[in-house]
Formats: C-alpha cells, sequence, structure tokens
C-alpha cells in the first residue's frame, strides 16, 4: 500500500474509510492463526437479524467488541472475531408477509413449502444489508467465518442439540400460559413483548352471590371480555370486608357459571376494590391462582384473536367487538357498576405492534432448572466473571426463579421441531428425517408444524459457528470463547441461555467473561424509537456526516459499563474534529522529515540517556509512558473509557498543545544534532500514540501511520498499524521531576497567556516579562528560550531574577511561589485600554441596572421559574464582569 509524503491537506474519511477496510480484509488482518502455544482471544458477534438495518445497539455493542478485538490482536494473541446473522423468524417473516401482501398475496395462499422459498430469496437479495454496515463501522471480524442461523452447519447443531434434551426427556409437550400474538399467531418470548404505558378504563362489575338475591361481590378489570374465562374471584386473607365470604360461590355475569371465592397472598387489597376476577387462561398472575388453587384454565380465543365456543354468545366475535358487546349487556343486566380511568402496562408484539393476549395453549418446553443450576454455579465460582458486577445479583435472581422455557413457535421461517408423529399418536424424534414411526413402524408420519424460538439456535451461537457437534479444530483451538459483551437488556434472554447450553452440550462455560454495555439514549435521555425521532437517529447518519472513527470514539468516552448512554451530536462534531488534530499532529511531523529531506533510520530512544535529553523531551517522553500504562491498565480492567479519554488528553493537550510547540525552537534551530533527536522523538511519541488510539478510531489512526511510517524511511515490523504492536510502558523513561518542572513552565506560559487575552493584546505582538523565581530560578533561566517562544515575549525584555521589583505599572501574576510581572506599557496603549475599559464597565452596569429593575417588578412573580433563574444567573455574570473590569482598570492607574 503506497502513501505519498505529501499529505492531503484535510482528512476525508469518505476517502478513507471503505477503502482501508478492503485492503484490511484483502490482506488477511481480520484471520488468525492457531498457534498451540498461545491463547487466543475470542469472541463471537452477537447475531443481527438480517431483516434489520444498523441501529445504535449494533453501533455500541459494535465498537465494543471492536476495541477489544484490535487491542487484543495488537498484543500479538491470536484473534477471532466470529460474525454471523440470525434468521430472527418472526422478524424475517413478518418482513416477507408484507412484501407479499404489497402484491395481494398471503402465506396461506402460497403454501409452506413455496413461502420458505421466498423467504431464501429475500435472505439472497437483502440478507446482506446488515453485514455491509457492520463493515461500515470498522468491524474487524473474520468474513472468512462468518456463519448463518439456518446454514447447514448450524442446522445439524441445533438438531442434535433438540434430540439430546428430548432423550433426556428435558423436553417436553403440553398446555401451558404463554405470551401470543394474534396478528403473527404465533407464540412470542417476554423479549418480544414490549410494554407501553396506554390510557385505558378499569371496569366495575358485581358478580352475584350463590343463594343470595341481592348480595354480591363487585370486582375490577381492564379486560372484560375475559370475564367468559374466569374460574374464581380472590381476595386477600386478611382483608376484613371479605372474610365472611371466602369459601362462598359467586355468579359468572353472562354465563351463568358459578365460580368459588378463594383467598390468595397475591391479592392487593389496595387495587380497585380488593377483589379480583380470576382467569387463569389469559393472566399470568391467575395462571399461578389457578395452579395454587386446582382451578380451570379455560381459553377462550382463537388464534386470530376471535372468540372461541367457550365465548358463549359472543363466539367467533373480534376480541375488542366483544368487549363493548360485553359492556353493553353488563350495563344493560345492571351489573356494570360504574367505569374509572386507568393507567396500565399494554403489552405489544414487537414485530407487528398487535395488543398480545397470554392465553393457554400446547408448546414445546424445555425443563430448565436441571440447566440453570451449573450455571448459577459456574458465575458463583468465578469461572464466568460479570461486568460490571452488580448485575451477578439480577444473574442470581432471575436464574433461580426461571420457569420453564417455551421452544415453539407457530412460523414457517425457521428450525422446524424435529419430531414426527403417526396415526397412532406415537412421537420420533430423529437427528435425521425419519421414513417410519419408531416406535410402531408405521409408515404415515408427519412432522410437526412449528418451528424453535429463535433463542434456542442463538443459545448455541458460541459453539456451534465452531463446528459443534464436529470436533473441528476451531472448536479445539478457540473454544471457550474469551468474551461475550451485549447490551444488559438481553442478560436472561440470550446470555442466560448460551451459559446453560454451553454446560450442558460441551461441558465447559462458553466464555469467561461478560461484558455488559447500557443503552444509547437521547442527548434529554429519552428513549430512541421511531415514535421519537431526533437527529442522529440512525448510525449511519452519524457516519456519513461526522466518520464511523467519531462514532466510535464518543460512544466508547460516553459509556461506562452497564449504563446507559447518551448520544450528543457535539461530542461526536468533537470526536471528529479530534481526528482532524491527528491528522493535523502528523502531517506536521511527517513535514518535519520531508522539508528536511532526511529519514529516521532506526529509532534510537534505546541508547539515549534521559539526561541527556531537553527538559521538554524529558517530559513528553515521562508523559508517553506513563500514558501507556495508564491506557493499559484501564484497559485491562475494561474501563475502555477512562483509557481513551487519557489518550485524548495526551495527544491533544500535551503532545500537540505543548511538546509540538516546543520542537518548533529545535526543529527551526541550527544544531543538527537536536532536529534529529526532536524529530525522533516525535515520530516515536506519534507512533505509540496512534498505536494507543487504533483500537477505538483505526481509520484516521491506520492513514495517519502509513504516512508516518513512509515519512520516516525506517523498516516497521508490521506493514499496517492493525497489526502492529501494542506499546509497552518504559520505566526508565518516567520522570517524575521532568513532568513537575515542565508543568511549572506551562504553568507560567498558560498566566501569560491568559493575561494577554483578558488585555486584548494582538497574538503575533512580543511584550516583555520580569520573572521573580525564588528557588526555580535556575530552572526558568534553563526554559528562557522555551518561555519566551510560547508566552510571545520579547527576548530583550525578558528577564528572569531569584527577587525582582514590580514595574510601574504592571500586571502581577502569581504562579505558586513565583510572581510575574508584565509591564502594561508594553502591552497595551494605556490611555486608549482606560477609555476602552470605561466604556465597557459603563455598559455592563447599564445592563446590571435593567436586570436589577426587571427582578424587582411582577417579572419575578409572574414568569416561569426557570426564566427568572436564567435572568438571575446572567445578573450574577454581569456583576463579576464589572468587578472584574474595574479591577483591570484600577491596574491601569
Amino acid at each position: 500500500m503506497s502513501h505519498p509524503i505529501e499529505m492531503p491537506k484535510a482528512y476525508d474519511p469518505k476517502q478513507v474509510e471503505e477503502r482501508l477496510y478492503d485492503w484490511w480484509e484483502s490482506r488477511g488482518y481480520f484471520q488468525p492463526r492457531i498457534d498451540p502455544k498461545r491463547k487466543p482471544f475470542v469472541i463471537s458477534i452477537p447475531p443481527p437479524n438480517i431483516t434489520g438495518e444498523l441501529h445504535h445497539g449494533h453501533a455500541m455493542f459494535l465498537t465494543f467488541e471492536d476495541v477489544m478485538i484490535r487491542w487484543h490482536r495488537m498484543l500479538g494473541e491470536p484473534t477471532l472475531w466470529v460474525p454471523g446473522s440470525d434468521h430472527a423468524g418472526i422478524a424475517t417473516q413478518n418482513v416477507v408477509e408484507k412484501a407479499l401482501a404489497k402484491q395481494g398475496i398471503t402465506r396461506q395462499q402460497l403454501g409452506r413449502e413455496e413461502f420458505v422459498k421466498r423467504v431464501w430469496d429475500w435472505k439472497r437479495e437483502y440478507g446482506s444489508i446488515i453485514t455491509h454496515q457492520i463493515r461500515r463501522m470498522g468491524a474487524s471480524c473474520d468474513w472468512t467465518r462468518e456463519r448463518f442461523t439456518l446454514d447447514e452447519g448450524l442446522s445439524r447443531a441445533v438438531r442434535e442439540a433438540f434430540v439430546r434434551l428430548y432423550e433426556k426427556g428435558l423436553i417436553y409437550r403440553g398446555p401451558r400460559l404463554i405470551n401470543w400474538c394474534p396478528r403473527c399467531e404465533t407464540a412470542i418470548s417476554d423479549l418480544e413483548v414490549e410494554h407501553e404505558d396506554t390510557a385505558s378504563k378499569l371496569y366495575y362489575v358485581k358478580y352475584p352471590l350463590e343463594g343470595a338475591e341481592r348480595e354480591f361481590i363487585m370486582v375490577a378489570t381492564t379486560r372484560p371480555e375475559t370475564i367468559l374465562g374466569d374460574t374464581a374471584v380472590a381476595v386477600h386473607p386478611r382483608d376484613p370486608r371479605y372474610r365472611k365470604l371466602v369459601g362462598r360461590m359467586a355468579i359468572l355475569p353472562v354465563l351463568g357459571r358459578h365460580i368459588p371465592i378463594i383467598a390468595d397472598d397475591v391479592v392487593d387489597p389496595e387495587f380497585g376494590t380488593g377483589a379480583v376476577k380470576v382467569t387463569p387462561g389469559h393472566d399470568p398472575t391467575d395462571y399461578e391462582i389457578g395452579k395454587r388453587h386446582h382451578l380451570e384454565a379455560i381459553n377462550i380465543l382463537n388464534p386470530d384473536g376471535t372468540l372461541n365456543a367457550n365465548g358463549g354468545p359472543y363466539a367467533g366475535l373480534d376480541r375488542y367487538v366483544a368487549r363493548e358487546k360485553m359492556i353493553a349487556d353488563l350495563q344493560s343486566a345492571g351489573w356494570l357498576d360504574h367505569i374509572a380511568d386507568h393507567t396500565m402496562a399494554l403489552g405489544r408484539c414487537q414485530r407487528c405492534e398487535a395488543i398480545v393476549e397470554p392465553l393457554i395453549s400446547t408448546q414445546w418446553f424445555v425443563k430448565i432448572a436441571p440447566l440453570a443450576q451449573p450455571a448459577i454455579e459456574a458465575v458463583k465460582k468465578g469461572k464466568i466473571k460479570i461486568i460490571p458486577p452488580r448485575f451477578n445479583k439480577v444473574y442470581f435472581d432471575w436464574m433461580t426463579n426461571i420457569r420453564d422455557w417455551c421452544i415453539s413457535r407457530q412460523l414457517w421461517w425457521g428450525h422446524r421441531i424435529p419430531v414426527w408423529y403417526c396415526e397412532h399418536g406415537h412421537e420420533t424424534c430423529a437427528r435425521t428425517d425419519p421414513t417410519a414411526c419408531a416406535v410402531c413402524g408405521s409408515k404415515n408420519i408427519r412432522q410437526d408444524e412449528d418451528v424453535l424460538d429463535t433463542w434456542f439456535s442463538s443459545g448455541l451461537w458460541p459453539f456451534s459457528t465452531l463446528g459443534w457437534p464436529q470436533a473441528t479444530a476451531d472448536l479445539k483451538y478457540f473454544y471457550p470463547t474469551t468474551v461475550l459483551e451485549t447490551g444488559y437488556d438481553i442478560l436472561f434472554f440470550w446470555v442466560a441461555r448460551m451459559i446453560m447450553m454451553g454446560l450442558e452440550y460441551t461441558g465447559k462455560v462458553p466464555f469467561a467473561w461478560v461484558y455488559l454495555h447500557g443503552l444509547i439514549r437521547h442527548k434529554d435521555g429519552s428513549k430512541i424509537s421511531k415514535s421519537n425521532p431526533q437527529p442522529g437517529d440512525n448510525p449511519l447518519d452519524v457516519i456519513q456526516d461526522y466518520s464511523a472513527d467519531a462514532l466510535r470514539f464518543t460512544i466508547i468516552t460516553s459509556s461506562a459499563p452497564g449504563n446507559d448512554t447518551r448520544l450528543d451530536l457535539e461530542k461526536v462534531e468533537h470526536a471528529r474534529n479530534f481526528g482532524n488534530k491527528i491528522w493535523n499532529i502528523t502531517r506536521y511531523v511527517v513535514s518535519s522529515f520531508t522539508d528536511s529531506g532526511s529519514r529516521l533510520g532506526n529509532l534510537p530512544l534505546g541508547t539515549w540517556r534521559p539526561e541527556s535529553l531537553s527538559l521538554a523531551d524529558r517530559w513528553i517522553l515521562s508523559r508517553l509512558n506513563r500514558t501507556i500504562a495508564g491506557v493499559t491498565k484501564h484497559f485491562e480492567n475494561w474501563n475502555f473509557g477512562e483509557g481513551n479519554r487519557l489518550i485524548y488528553e495526551f495527544l491533544w493537550s500535551e503532545f500537540a498543545d505543548w511538546y509540538i510547540e516546543a520542537s518548533k525552537l529545535a526543529l527551526f534551530g541550527d544544531d543538527a544534532r537536536t532536529k534529529r533527536r526532536t524529530r525522533a522523538i516525535l515520530a516515536h511519541t506519534l507512533d505509540m500514540g496512534l498505536r494507543l488510539l487504533h483500537p477505538t478510531m483505526p481509520f484516521v489512526t491506520e492513514e495517519a501511520w502509513q504516512n508516518l511510517k513512509q515519512a520516516i524511511g525506517r523498516k516497521q515490523k508490521a506493514d499496517a498499524l492493525i497489526v502492529a504492536e501494542w506499546p509497552q510502558a518504559d520505566k526508565r523513561f518516567l520522570d517524575a521531576r521532568a513532568e513537575r518542572d515542565f508543568a511549572l513552565v506551562m504553568e507560567i506560559v498558560r498566566a501569560i497567556r491568559n493575561a494577554r487575552a483578558e488585555f486584548n493584546v494582538e497574538p503575533g505582538k512580543r511584550i516583555p516579562a520580569v520573572i521573580a523565581a525564588g528557588r526555580a530560578r535556575r530552572l526558568l533561566e534553563s526554559q528562557r528560550e522555551t518561555i519566551a517562544a510560547l508566552a510571545r515575549l520579547e527576548p530583550a525584555q525578558f528577564a528572569i531574577a531569584a527577587k525582582a521589583e514590580k514595574p510601574a505599572p504592571s500586571l502581577a501574576l502569581v504562579v505558586g511561589k513565583i510572581e510575574i510581572y508584565l509591564p502594561l506599557a508594553g502591552m497595551v496603549d494605556i490611555e486608549k485600554e482606560k477609555t476602552r475599559l470605561a466604556n465597557e464597565i459603563a455598559q455592563v452596569k447599564a445592563d446590571i441596572a435593567r436586570a436589577d429593575k426587571l427582578l424587582a417588578g411582577e417579572f419575578s412573580r409572574r414568569a416561569p421559574k426557570e426564566v427568572v433563574q436564567k435572568q438571575r444567573d446572567a445578573l450574577a455574570a454581569n456583576q463579576e464582569r464589572a468587578a472584574r473590569l474595574e479591577a483591570q482598570l484600577a491596574s491601569l492607574e
């Protein structure tokens, strides 16, 4: 790869990012080499849905994982990041059904075989969009190992996993309460249900008591149509209002069914009337009550959300039509007491937004308790460590109260359940498609219509992607993987299942570490969603406007493990500016070689004695090595944000702002040896800085490093920064005294610069100065040239002494025990400055008077509090400014 030494003036990520990515991939840098002597570093990517477009959840995990991957690659470890995508059963089926609907076709019209063929066609045409977008983020995955949850190898793994559990008696089929989407007509997982607070109604209904004409018990419900499935009324056992009614029978309105009044501790006496209807077939809490009290669970719904025969006179009606008719009937019969406004968390299908119904359905389940206990022990014993550790409690709470897992879905797209039935009701579960019933030999067999929950195949991801159940070389070397990095919101749905299934099928934990990131939110803290759009919601737009590097740096430096992050486009812009700063630093360093026509040859740092270097040299090398140590420690402790903040401060606030400015004295001087040494330190410091920053901002650092490599004319061990060695701190160059001494120089320069800015001294104007240095005289005398250059002092009028008289009139600055006097006559036209200050003071005082009058009147009482406070803050700022201006004016007298 060839780069001209004449670098473009401006860095253009649009011309760099995709070109560099293709180059890295073509050179094989993303592929690890199996080295039996070295332990590999492995991450399996959380597989995005093939239907998806890149969103900020992807941007978050891609950034964190790529930082880890690039860092460990630079550490010299065989590093593997396995990419892939999820078939996403319900999501993909929905997308294809919508596309067919535009043609006036339904999947039922096509039939299962043709529909599945259409989905595969769609996958081939559109399924690679998300992988292209992953590349735009700079994710350095090994694409030669890309996997798909429905490809041949993973399908074989899914079949093997199901059969093993079935043979152990850990998979069974039976009726249970599940989430049901009437639009998709399938069971869905808890993760696929999105709850949203919704304005609703609470209906107060009277249930007559058996054997008493005018007595009743009143319940409150948000779903009056489910009265048809009630099998009890429940009260709290210690509620005195209903104690005498426990054990009696109530009569169900409309249907006239007699149901018992029972006592259960789960009932909240404060909700509604304190008496609740119990519908075990359509409510999770009621389902548990029903199991405790041996109540019948009645399902009143058809798969499409209409009422079935159990709905009595409402059979065949849509659930909401039935609700309205039920309300009217209750009202006319005198059973509806009143209706109140109520807010409830309504569950909607994540894919189609239909309101989800809990209902009893015959499904396939995994007996989860035997799998959960080893997974609990793995975390308890530290075989798996969760970052941040506070999520251990969340994990244990969920795992110890885990319920059997519903793994069947009433879809056509997915891994079909490998169970066949014969006409005699026998089941055959097999690794390969059978031709006859394994029990009776009947040839008349049919396969179960359902497919497996997507999370079943996802749970096998860390080892199925490496070849399991075959004993492949990849599985032997790369498994267990090292880190599972994902959002805390799927700790239960995915992470816990991978741990359980990894232990069950391989006998090993699937990963050693679980790193949990938070969610990305808007700048104001609100959730990023289609209903609340704001600029920057689409990460591809952010990449287009600012660069992938800028988005990555913002995500990393704005995040802490397990905490939500607010996306602030101002921070992204600042990150882009940082990338531009890196480019300009590199241009300066490269030009120092180009302008001199020299090459560096072998970098001579190893042969230098630190005491032979200048103070600025010793300072920057000390700060560099302290930064290397600090960044490495932060990365080792999973604090990638803190590590990158150190890199930022070093490269911008120390290297660029101070050392580069100080280096100009040497580069523009006459001493050839000093020039060569300064160029070497510039090149070395930039080289190490680019290496530190590369995992987070890979594109600008690689492009800069290639230019630097060519400019210095020294053969590197690596052809690309992506595979260059991670810096190691060299303790020989740690110099606390140099850091203290140069910090004093910086404080003096900073104080003089601030004074110049306050008195509006022209930037190019050199001014006189006198420094009463005390014990620091020798140090400051040795740094005279540096201080004069950086503070823009006139060398002939710059005096340094242990003690010095204050010239009159002059401005006195204090830095520790050092005093700095800046003669005002040399800085400004005193009379002109007096006039300017007097005018400015008059203007500020007029503003103060207006604000005082405003705040003393009706404004303070009538205006919004935040507006009043803003005015008060402005007044305080003007009062402070007036005092500062008057002090400046007094110093001129």
